[in-house]
């Protein structure tokens, strides 16, 4: 029998009756008590999206403080403020009122920096964050709407970031969109009429600026916080995934309840990125202006880089080879050194975007799953994300090709052959060696579950044999290890006696070819029984 102690003074504060006068308008009294008693599980790897959400409002709060002095205008103004070096140049409106955060607003350098910081440490822990839901199976029914969800709010954080890139109208950002530029009016036809009418006019324009802050500041953050919202409420209802483990099932959740614990771990969590953050935006300089200099079209600085998540588009660019131009009569050419890379990276994310439904599709699982699957256990998924990660990572070095042929004393078109040759045959390379890296540990594994840990203790038997004494695994090691025993579609015979369903089942043998049998209950007892004598 439980008692509970009530504080008759707590009744009738202030606190006390302004609560009840809200919850008898709103009843949010019966919302708080269900989300409080939400079960989140405990593992270091879950916090990767929450690193996401602490690095979000980082870059609310920043954003907010910096658009009370930036001006997004275009207009030619001479620089009149306290950086020497710049005194009396000609620049926009934009730059200049940058500049002025930067040296003469208290506080603004660090809102600045802050502001990019948590911008990278944003889509850097989203992309951590899906890998992890990939890897992991965490995607499977019933939350592919949310992995769909999770990379609309991945392309909407590289679309902030850019359009935040773009704005202070410097040469490096200026650069930039050039190269956007140059994209856009690669498309056959349609391209230079949309160039013209983003950027106000021949680029650069007079409107771009001013376009891309409104984007900045308003659309693109009500979108992603929408997004953001119905992310949040799908895993509500779909409730947490968990690791395997002792009394973990695919009909609960083990862990602890939203208040107070996983709130109050939250909440000293949320500090301690936003502590993080601040530490690194005030020790580490980023993308000081003030060296690049206003916009000028003449001009392109060597070396210079886009922020690293976008990065894979400009690599892209690099790689197609040259002279991949086919003029059409007099007034048109088509330029595939654009439309290759265009389809490059459209089948990269397009492919992010409906893996899930092939997945489910060629196994012909059609089941619930809360519990998630360890990487090694589902070798072909495995394999084919590392590939997809190779391929991404290719594409992102060749955006530094001219920096690696400087600092390593290479030729550009030594860097630039290797990595396209990487990027097609390495991809594949990565996919075997990974695939075949999955069994060797699934092997490793079926014999760590049969025979136990080697303890170093070797004995002689009766009979004249030695042997080694294993140590048995424990209920955690043993669950980490079982798997589910899924088996390859097979084809079918219809009414018509016609055999349907043979590319299916073909694939359905390629995601599960090679793939170790676990385990089961009966074969670990009976290995308990034969060495029995030796635990």
């Amino acid at each position: 029998m439980t008692t509970t102690f009530k504080a008759p003074a707590a009744e009738t504060g202030a606190v006390a009756k302004a609560a009840v006068w809200f919850d008898e308008r709103t009843s949010v009294s019966g919302a708080v008590k269900e989300l409080g008693r939400k079960i989140f599980p405990d593992h270091w790897s879950f916090m990767l999206g929450e690193v996401a959400l602490y690095s979000f409002i980082a870059i609310l709060l920043s954003g907010t403080f910096l658009t009370f002095f930036f001006d997004p205008s275009m207009a030619h103004v001479e620089y009149e403020g306290s950086y020497v070096p710049l005194q009396g140049m000609g620049m926009s409106a934009a730059m200049a009122s940058t500049l002025d955060i930067s040296f003469d607003v208290r506080g603004g350098l660090l809102m600045r920096q802050v502001h990019h910081w948590a911008a990278l440490l944003f889509v850097a822990s989203i992309m951590l964050h899906m890998a992890r839901i990939y890897f992991t199976g965490a995607f499977r029914k019933p939350r592919e709407l949310n992995w769909v969800i999770g990379l609309v709010l991945w392309v909407i954080a590289m679309l902030e970031g850019f359009s935040g890139y773009s704005l202070p109208d410097d040469l490096l950002s200026g650069n930039g969109l050039r190269i956007v530029d140059g994209m856009i009016k690669g498309v056959p036809v349609l391209g230079t009429w949309i160039s013209f009418w983003l950027f106000g006019g021949e680029f650069p324009g007079d409107a771009i600026v001013g376009r891309l802050y409104s984007l900045h500041i308003m659309l693109l953050p009500a979108v992603l916080i929408v997004f953001l919202v119905l992310h949040l409420l799908l895993m509500v209802v779909n409730k947490h995934t968990q690791w395997p483990g002792p009394g973990k099932t695919e009909g609960n959740v083990v862990g602890n309840p939203v208040l107070p614990v996983f709130a109050g771990k939250a909440v000293g969590f949320m500090f301690l990125v936003l502590g993080l953050i601040f530490f690194i935006a005030s020790t580490f300089q980023i993308n000081p202006i003030w060296n690049y200099g206003p916009y000028d079209p003449s001009p392109v600085s060597a070396g210079t880089q886009p922020d690293w998540y976008i990065g894979f588009g400009d690599g892209m660019l690099r790689l197609i080879p040259p002279g991949l131009e086919v003029p059409i009569g007099t007034s048109y050419t088509i330029t595939f050194a654009i439309l290759i890379p265009f389809a490059f990276m459209g089948l990269f994310v397009i492919g992010l975007f409906v893996y899930p439904f092939i997945e489910s599709w060629i196994t012909g699982d059609k089941r619930e799953h809360h519990l998630l699957d360890r990487p090694r256990n589902v070798p072909f998924r495995t394999a084919l994300g590392a590939a997809w990660i190779s391929f991404y990572a290719t594409m992102w070095a060749a955006a530094s090709s001219d920096l690696i042929a400087t600092h390593f004393h290479m030729a550009m078109e030594h860097v630039i052959h290797f990595l396209q040759f990487w990027l097609i045959i390495g991809t594949f390379i990565v996919y075997f060696v990974v695939h075949r890296a999955c069994i060797a540990l699934q092997k490793g594994d079926r014999n760590l579950a049969l025979h136990g840990h080697e303890s170093g203790r070797v004995v002689r038997l009766p009979h004249g044999e030695f042997q080694e004494i294993h140590v048995p695994l424990t209920d955690d090691e043993q669950f980490e290890m079982q798997y589910d025993n899924f088996v390859p579609v097979q084809p079918y015979t219809d009414a018509n006696g016609k055999k349907q369903g043979k590319l299916r089942a073909r694939l359905s043998r390629w995601f599960f070819a090679d793939r170790i049998e676990p385990v089961t209950k009966a074969e670990i007892e009976a290995s308990k029984h034969h060495h029995g004598e030796l635990h």
